[in-house]
């Protein structure tokens, strides 16, 4: 996902520093370059040695900054190398420093010579980052092109328990990602999702659901999340691992789904006026990006007709019981949907009858397009892969792959065929 992408990592003097290294594998894994510029206090932590290891680049720091021509090793030169510039962590000197405007040392330069976005992740003693002057720092770095990645409340070394640890690595990894990678089709767009199997109550202790993983669901959120979308989640399983950021509502049976959908859908068409809507040129009134339903959870087809409360007993069932079903409501079609792009997904395991199928459903149900996910050996549900064809009007378009791309690529081309 970072492949030709340049990152640079700041590090100061904080007890944190050791996070980094796992920071910097992940992008390098993701595909990413990195460099990295310490401070005098970060290589009393650890040495230089370590991160030209993990990163497989010479380290920069105030003893070898070079001038040559052909060097990129001064507080200019890899400044225009860099895609992004992650300051983790952040300690709270470095922070005072930076929001006055001072220099005086090869990370200071740098981050006062870098013009774009910085991503500041502090890392200190609960009362060094709550003090006024480190707060006030903060609130003018925020108006100064900096992001900040707030720091966390646990024990820190010291044995305090408070706000000041650094953020967890997973949290800056994805705020980088979605830095580097937004769009400006989804960007500050509201999107709402459904993932999961539902779960329907037979008896406080027995359920019908489905086999459905909320993988597909998920993927989809962190896709939607990367390219910069106000993303809502609404799933029974399968959302543990997303980042903060996105909105996860849990819900287990239909028809908790349906109202929570309901009630998103509804926000979502309110809106929020941000700084990449466009302008009316006759009418100078902000116009709210048209916001996406993506329908991928396995809602039951039926539930039971009389949930009971307790544990229902073998010795009043008797040898054999039949559980009596009824048709479940289609949320789908319940739903008021009006001014929302809205995207269904629609699981077939015969392929001879499975395109009719996904076909006849976005005429009946009225929606935009379709992805259509057939289920056999080779793409069953759990697994980390898919194959989805991508049904919009009369074209058919196939995605396969690590489910993370496939979402990608959906939305990829979602962007071209519903721009605005």
């Amino acid at each position: 996902m970072l492949k030709n992408k340049n990152i640079l990592v700041g590090v100061t003097g904080s007890i944190a520093i050791y996070k980094t290294l796992e920071l910097i594998r992940l992008y390098i894994k993701a595909g990413a370059n990195v460099k990295v510029i310490m401070t005098s206090s970060a290589k009393k932590f650890i040495t230089p040695l370590t991160f030209e290891t993990i990163s497989q680049s010479q380290v920069l720091d105030d003893t070898n900054e070079s001038w040559d021509k052909n060097s990129d090793y001064n507080h200019i030169a890899i400044g225009k190398w860099a895609d992004i510039f992650v300051i983790a962590p952040a300690s709270a000197n470095t922070i005072n420093k930076l929001s006055h405007g001072i220099a005086d040392n090869i990370l200071t330069q740098t981050a006062l010579a870098y013009p774009r976005v910085k991503l500041l992740c502090p890392a200190a003693n609960t009362n060094m980052i709550q003090n006024p002057m480190t707060n006030a720092s903060m609130k003018m770095l925020k108006l100064c092109n900096y992001k900040i990645i707030e720091p966390v409340s646990k024990e820190l070394a010291c044995r305090d328990i408070g706000n000041g640890a650094l953020s967890e690595v997973d949290d800056i990894y994805y705020a980088t990602l979605k830095e580097l990678l937004k769009d400006e089709y989804w960007e500050n767009r509201k999107v709402v999702l459904s993932g999961g199997g539902t779960v329907e109550k037979i008896d406080d202790i027995r359920y019908i659901s489905n086999f459905s993983s909320g993988k597909m669901a998920s993927s989809l959120a962190l896709a939607l999340y990367l390219k910069g979308a106000d993303v809502c989640l609404i799933s029974s399983r399968g959302h543990e691992d997303l980042p903060k950021e996105v909105h996860i509502i849990e819900a287990q049976s239909s028809q908790e789904m349906f109202e929570y959908l309901q009630e998103s859908i509804d926000v979502a068409k309110k809106g929020t006026i941000s700084s990449t809507t466009l302008m009316d040129s006759s009418n100078p009134t902000l116009i709210q990006k048209k916001p996406y339903l993506f329908m991928v959870a396995a809602v039951s087809d039926y539930l039971p007709t009389f949930p009971q409360s307790g544990k229902l007993k073998k010795s009043m069932l008797g040898e054999k019981w039949n559980l009596e079903l009824k048709q479940n409501i289609d949320i789908l079609s319940s739903l008021n949907r009006s001014d929302i792009y809205t995207i269904g997904f629609k699981a077939e395991m015969d392929e001879k009858v499975a395109y009719e199928n996904a076909k006849n459903m976005a005429i009946e149900k009225n929606i935009d397009a379709v992805c259509l996910n057939i289920i056999d050996e080779k793409n069953s549900f759990g697994s980390s892969s898919n194959n989805i064809d991508l049904i919009i009007k009369d074209k058919t378009i196939n995605f396969f792959g690590d489910k993370l791309d496939v979402s990608t690529n959906i939305l990829n081309t979602l962007s071209l065929e519903f721009y605005e």
